[in-house]
């Protein structure tokens, strides 16, 4: 049985993070606009959100737009700031009938006013629903969630009475406090799609204990049965967080 840190059982992953790669791959392959390949993606992502719910999985992160995908073709990023501003506000039913709240991952103030708006609406609209988290991680890279984390500590540190004391007293957990993630659990499975086997800058705190799980399926192809092989197969996994399996096997 799969053991989360504290040795209580958890065998469905509470936070699932998720690489949604392919999409540009699928349409080539079809001989279709990469736009299009993300349409079919985002159509996908609505789907694997209540898949995940229906799981028991209560907050599912997904890389839908990182710090470097701004060096893509400008037409391409256009097209994907235009289509987050028209699918958030189609799909706010939806979402309020799931009971899905929306949160960010990422700095938004670079995106169009428009995506922006999208954004907070939706945000604001869903905050009391309860039954899963849906964070949508745009102009989000791990590298700089740390650099911020680390001046928002020095900040901190600096309007201390005693500064190197507060400095030393800083551990694994309260520098967390100083990253993005105020309300988000730990990640327990990350997983990209694509069959690239890397992960480009997503999650770099919380991926230190992660379960990763790469998958060959583009993205707009990925489906409910992919989700739950991955869930499988987390289940299945020793999660040892540093001990032995000895150690492991008798906290449980």
């Amino acid at each position: 049985m799969n053991r989360s840190i504290d040795g209580t059982s958890c065998s469905v992953p509470r936070h699932v993070a998720i690489i949604m790669d392919g999409n540009g791959r699928w349409a080539k392959e079809r001989g279709l606009p990469r736009l299009e390949g993300h349409r079919q993606g985002a159509e996908r992502a609505r789907e694997v959100v209540e898949w995940a719910a229906d799981a028991g999985v209560k907050q599912i992160s997904l890389y839908a737009f990182s710090t470097e995908n701004w060096d893509r073709p400008k037409a391409e990023v256009r097209g994907l700031m235009a289509l987050l501003s028209m699918l958030l506000p189609r799909e706010l039913g939806r979402m309020q009938k799931n009971g899905v709240r929306l949160l960010t991952l990422g700095d938004l103030s670079l995106l169009p006013e428009r995506a922006q708006k999208a954004v907070k609406h939706a945000c604001h609209e869903t905050k009391s629903n309860a039954r899963i988290d849906l964070i949508l991680c745009l102009n989000y890279g791990g590298q700089q969630e740390i650099i911020a984390g680390v001046k928002d500590m020095y900040r901190w540190v600096c309007e201390q009475p005693e500064p190197e004391k507060a400095l030393e007293s800083i551990d694994v957990e309260q520098f967390r406090d100083f990253l993005w993630r105020h309300e988000l659990m730990p990640v327990d499975l990350l997983i990209r799609t694509g069959g690239e086997c890397r992960i480009s800058n997503f999650h770099l705190w919380d991926a230190a204990y992660a379960e990763l799980y790469f998958s060959d399926i583009y993205w707009p192809d990925y489906s409910r049965e992919e989700l739950q092989h991955a869930l499988n197969d987390f289940a299945s996994r020793e999660r040892r967080f540093g001990q032995t399996s000895e150690q492991v096997s008798k906290h449980g």
